[in-house]
């Protein structure tokens, strides 16, 4: 779901070119939904292999990460780890609303109503271990190192733009902020016109930088109010937030009181979650690895078009053209262009 900012968060419009010659941690996660959601076939199905596995996330990693090292743009993948307890509720919502869809979808193929089952394809995304593991080979492969985070891919890439070792976080959702991301990239994953959900609509998605420092000063917060805000509203750890506490409200009430506790102790209606300081200090203090190993090697293109063209089925030619535009990319670093900077730590 994501913490509901997107009404209050100062964004700012930027372009690839902007961007080259940069390393970003991609909330993999996050990507890889959009993937799964986005890469579809003509009835919203996902591709497949001829024995029925999911290839639409792989499509995605690969020709993304490509194009985008292709403009000089470096990324490192951070993949969950174990949920904290209190996001169990958002998970088993989110696997309701999968299973709901999933019957929906069901339906309209059987009906024949190709338009309303693509609508409902979308939602039907869902992320399986093979399917992770699957991801974990074809970067291993392509030479593009990832990071497995102790728990919430966005505390750790918000960590490690605060260690200076990316110079943003990639992700969707407004948390990574929450986690403390110094910055953080929106729609670089998604770049180019996308089709609306459940809408026969089109529109141009650009990548987007919000930086923290940034938002505190134009929302007049702290980064420990910000979070109060985020709770107010909703996030992973208390989806439901405040009934009848929109985001717009909670700013305000924000400013005024400085906090939730002294919001509640001049409106004795409002009650304070139970685990208020539990889910600050998800955010304050989140679980994070600082071993990790950001190194980037050129691509085993042998071993890629074996997992990818031999038990895969995707296109020899294609992948083969990846990995050549792959070891080609340039990156700027430090006004030098080199291909040698590409491949060394990050």
């Amino acid at each position: 779901m994501g913490v509901d900012l997107g009404d209050l968060i100062p964004r700012q419009k930027t372009g690839l070119d902007e961007l080259s010659g940069k390393t970003f941690a991609v909330d993999a996660y996050n990507a890889l939904y959009q993937f799964l959601a986005i890469i579809r076939g003509p009835t919203g199905a996902p591709l497949m292999d001829r024995q029925g596995r999911v290839t639409s996330h792989l499509s995605g990693l690969l020709y993304r990460t490509t194009n985008l090292a292709e403009r000089g743009i470096r990324l490192v993948y951070v993949f969950d780890g174990i949920p904290p307890t209190l996001k169990e509720t958002e998970i088993k919502r989110r696997r309701a609303v999968k299973e709901e869809a999933i019957i929906k979808y069901e339906a309209a193929v059987t009906r024949g109503e190709v338009a309303e089952a693509k609508r409902f394809a979308q939602a039907t995304a869902s992320l399986k271990d093979i399917m992770i593991d699957d991801a974990h080979k074809l970067l291993d492969y392509l030479g593009v190192p990832y990071v497995q985070a102790p728990s919430e891919g966005e505390a750790q890439a918000a960590y490690m733009t605060s260690r200076g070792d990316v110079w943003a976080a990639v992700s969707q959702d407004y948390d990574s902020l929450l986690f403390g991301a110094i910055r953080l990239v929106r729609n670089l994953a998604i770049t180019g016109k996308r089709k609306l959900p459940m809408r026969e609509a089109y529109v141009q998605v650009d990548p987007e930088m919000v930086e923290l420092e940034k938002t505190l000063d134009a929302l007049e917060l702290t980064r420990e109010q910000l979070i109060d805000l985020g709770i107010l509203i909703g996030t992973d750890f208390n989806p439901d937030g405040f009934k009848g506490i929109g985001p717009k409200t909670a700013l305000k009430l924000l400013r005024e009181n400085r906090s939730i506790e002294q919001i509640a102790s001049k409106n004795p209606e409002f009650k304070t979650p139970p685990n208020l300081q539990r889910i600050r200090q998800i955010f304050l203090k989140p679980e994070v690895t600082a071993h990790y190993s950001l190194r980037w090697t050129e691509p085993q293109a042998e071993n890629l078009v074996r997992f990818l063209c031999g038990d895969r089925d995707f296109s020899e030619e294609r992948v083969r053209t990846s990995v050549e535009r792959m070891k080609r990319a340039p990156v700027t670093s430090q006004g030098k262009q080199t291909l040698e900077s590409f491949f060394s730590n990050g």
